[in-house]
């Protein structure tokens, strides 16, 4: 990932971050609350040798005396110097337990012993210090002292330093419980928002295309709540920034496969819900204001939506054609004030693939290919039946619609390869349902700031024109 992948993540994610830094601070402060505050207190024992004065003896001393002090280190915290401290003391716990809240230690090349005492009492922590200081100084001359009438022992501790009274508690560290909070919490929010956008292996964007194929991008439809209720934004408004991307889309088709003579395309997707259908009669509806002269056909013969987009007559059609049944000529019906014409699925065969392959289905494409400038098949899904790949080989261009935020990428790979495995070319890719707000969002949905009709007056949508039928005098005059 690059630098910028990390920003968008992080804009992404902001919320579930602050959530959790939120949780882990406030973690953090409810464990510094309950937790019982204690109190650490601290005394210091001097370990000096016996010695004659001279040079040499104070370097011996000194050696040794450093030597000793690890030894007497880690006698502090052993029964013998602890039971006397316990029977002096008056305390209800064992040696064992009593060594838990005891810390000796020894500064580097010092002759210094440190008794640090830590309890949930700030007197107790102080009067234990003091005793086992005592205790050891004590327990060491006792040891050191040797059996000779008179002598004196080696080694003598002192203790320099009388633990006072601790006022404030070493545990909980509030504000550093609470910094360490805040980082764990940040730093698992990143490490969460990260994974998910790893693991997620949806296509959001056209990076994301790239990631998966070659294949260029020749359009994006931003995302419209209300689609459901207005499938044919180009005509129900056509201000609207979505209109305006399916305009774009048009530009962008005119520079598509130039050197192939016929301008048909299959409009297919992955997997259904993807906008492919939608997408195809918003496309013709916009060619065909264009001044083109369109035919969208509606080949999706299991489960055909385009007769219901644009209010026709859909029970006679392409299937009725194919098989004989009429002519094409009287299921062709006109749309709109431009040249666009819609030739709707007609009845549901059970053979949908072998009508599409047919040498029928050839001809008819031969035919729609002399008659008008553009043809648009509105075609089943990929992944699901093999329809579409049949028909794009035949027609020679294929649109691929990849729905952003729902498409995953094996399934637009899959898509791909089963396109390539019949040999149809792909033209070009198409993402629908592309965010206009967020990191995720897509240049087009700022187009609609500029207010086209505010110039050049309001245009009001056109109400659609329908025909029961197309006659072949009509289509020899047009």
């Amino acid at each position: 990932m690059e630098l910028r992948d990390y920003i968008r993540i992080l804009r992404k994610s902001w919320i579930l971050i602050v959530a959790l830094t939120l949780v882990a601070v406030a973690a953090a402060s409810v464990f510094s609350i309950v937790k019982t505050p204690t109190f650490s207190a601290m005394s210091k024992v001097f370990v000096s040798t016996q010695s004659s004065g001279t040079t040499s003896d104070l370097v011996q001393g000194n050696s040794f005396t450093v030597a000793r002090v690890k030894t007497y280190s880690e006698l502090a915290p052993t029964p013998l110097v602890l039971l006397p401290v316990i029977a002096s003391l008056q305390l209800d716990v064992s040696a064992a337990d009593l060594a838990k809240s005891i810390a000796v230690s020894a500064p580097l090349d010092t002759s210094i012993i440190d008794i640090t005492v830590t309890d949930a009492d700030p007197v107790r922590a102080a009067d234990i210090a003091n005793a086992v200081s005592q205790s050891l100084t004590e327990t060491v001359q006792q040891i050191e002292q040797t059996n000779d009438a008179g002598a004196t022992a080696p080694v003598k501790l002192t203790r320099v330093q009388v633990a006072t009274v601790p006022t404030t508690p070493v545990s909980p560290n509030v504000p550093l419980n609470i910094a360490l909070g805040a980082l764990v919490g940040l730093a698992l929010g990143v490490g969460l928002a990260v994974l998910r956008e790893t693991l997620d292996t949806r296509i959001r964007s056209q990076r994301d295309v790239e990631q998966v194929t070659e294949l260029p991008v020749i359009g994006g439809i931003v995302f419209d709540p209300k689609a459901p209720d207005r499938p044919l934004i180009v005509h129900a408004d056509p201000r609207s920034p979505r209109a305006e991307s399916f305009r774009t889309l048009r530009t962008n088709l005119q520079y598509l496969d130039l050197g192939r003579a016929d301008r048909s395309f299959v409009v297919t997707s992955s997997i259904g819900s993807e906008g492919k259908s939608t997408t195809s009669a918003n496309l013709a509806i916009a060619l065909a204001d264009a001044g083109a002269r369109v035919l969208l056909v509606d080949a999706d013969l299991r489960r055909p939506k385009i007769a219901e987009y644009m209010s026709i007559e859909g029970a006679v059609g392409l299937t009725d054609v194919l098989i004989g049944r009429a002519e094409l000529a009287d299921v062709i019906q006109p749309w709109g004030r431009g040249q666009l014409f819609v030739l709707p699925a007609g009845h549901i065969p059970p053979n949908p693939s072998e009508l599409l392959g047919s040498t029928s289905m050839a001809t008819l494409i031969a035919e729609f290919n002399r008659t008008f400038d553009v043809v648009i098949f509105d075609s089943p899904p990929l992944l699901p039946v093999t329809d579409a790949a049949i028909l794009a080989k035949s027609v020679g261009g294929a649109i691929l619609i990849v729905a952003a935020g729902r498409t995953q990428k094996n399934q637009l790979k899959g898509a791909l390869a089963a396109l390539q495995s019949v040999g149809a070319p792909i033209s070009g890719l198409v993402l629908t349902m592309l965010q206009t707000k967020g990191p995720d969002a897509y240049g087009y949905g700022h187009y609609g700031q500029y207010g086209y009709g505010q110039t050049y007056g309001d245009v009001q949508p056109e109400p659609a024109i329908v025909a029961p039928s197309y006659s072949r005098r009509s289509r020899a005059q047009a």
